[in-house]
């Protein structure tokens, strides 16, 4: 059963008109058959997004829809979501506070300090930070932002879709990295069927797959050269039943691959971004997407981040 907090495409509309002005229009760049896939390659760029991610969109949807706004804002985060949610705080003059684990990159973590936000790191992954982080706001009252599985998140999220959709017209099928799924669940709740969704996750963090192999959410294993982004132990309630209802395929791409196609972006377009930001496209360079491609329609892959820095990509 569909969970009752999925978003709607009404939900979706309703959240670009909110975050308008708050977020960029991030670009697409078409790569013409033959150089990654038999067909056309649409790159969405969402690594030029404020904050270096896709995440302000769920953070500005959940803050602006606060009546009034709080004073204070507290979230747990690899990273991505923490610098989202510290970013959106500082613009709207709020105090942020922001847990991460001790895999957190550097450079995140440092990105998150420059914003203004009270960072705590703790624990070894993003479940570990995301208890300490509830304690804490037990004790605050601080509004949380919850990074995957919230209602506003996914939503804010779906405008991605929603936008990618505008700009690169009929498309064969998209493929989006996953971490605990706001993301691809913002965009199965904008695209249905319309367009098929394809899941892309590392071999060391898969809780999508893991969860639709099993039929439920299930615990993971995390770790890998993405687990900072990536890193979720179980798959939100909210992407998985959509998933399931919508048929979503997960594949699977090893870390080698997706170091090479962070190489890749940054050879040929001189792209930075994280090993998250890179995951969806390694699933091209690791053989494809098992669907029978038309070569005339393209494929769409969302480049979801770019948190990296130029020296860790260059001695990669």
């Amino acid at each position: 059963m569909t969970d009752p907090r999925t978003p709607t495409p009404l939900d979706i509309e309703a959240a670009a008109a909110r975050i308008r002005g708050h977020v960029r229009r991030t670009p697409v760049i078409r790569i013409e058959a033959g150089e990654l896939a038999p067909c056309p390659v649409i790159l969405k760029l969402e690594s030029l997004q404020h904050a270096g991610s896709f995440k302000p969109r769920g953070a500005f949807n959940t803050l602006l829809q606060q009546d009034p706004l709080p004073r204070r804002v507290i979230a747990a985060s690899g990273g991505n979501h923490g610098i989202a949610v510290a970013h959106a705080a500082r613009s709207l003059r709020l105090e942020a506070e922001i847990f991460v684990p001790l895999i957190s990159s550097p450079v995140k973590v440092e990105r998150l300090r420059r914003l203004g936000a009270s960072v705590r790191q703790t624990g070894r992954d993003y479940a570990e930070a995301l208890a300490a982080m509830r304690e804490r706001q037990a004790e605050t009252g601080a509004l949380d932002i919850h990074a995957y599985d919230a209602p506003a998140t996914v939503a804010g999220q779906g405008t991605l879709a929603m936008e990618l959709e505008e700009q690169a017209g009929d498309m064969q099928a998209v493929l989006f990295a996953v971490g605990g799924g706001g993301l691809i669940g913002g965009a199965l709740a904008w695209m249905g069927t319309r367009v098929p969704v394809i899941g892309v996750e590392p071999h060391t963090s898969s809780a999508l797959n893991a969860a639709l192999e099993a039929g439920e959410p299930v615990d993971v294993e995390v770790s890998g050269v993405a687990a900072d982004s990536l890193g979720a132990r179980r798959i939100g309630r909210i992407a998985f039943d959509l998933a399931s209802d919508r048929l979503c395929r997960s594949l699977l791409v090893a870390d080698g691959t997706i170091t090479r196609a962070r190489r890749w972006l940054f050879d040929e377009l001189r792209i930075v971004t994280e090993p998250g930001g890179a995951t969806a496209l390694a699933a091209l360079l690791e053989g494809g997407v098992d669907i029978d491609i038309d070569p005339s329609r393209p494929l769409a892959v969302v480049v979801c981040g770019g948190n990296g820095s130029v020296d860790e990509l260059t001695a990669s």
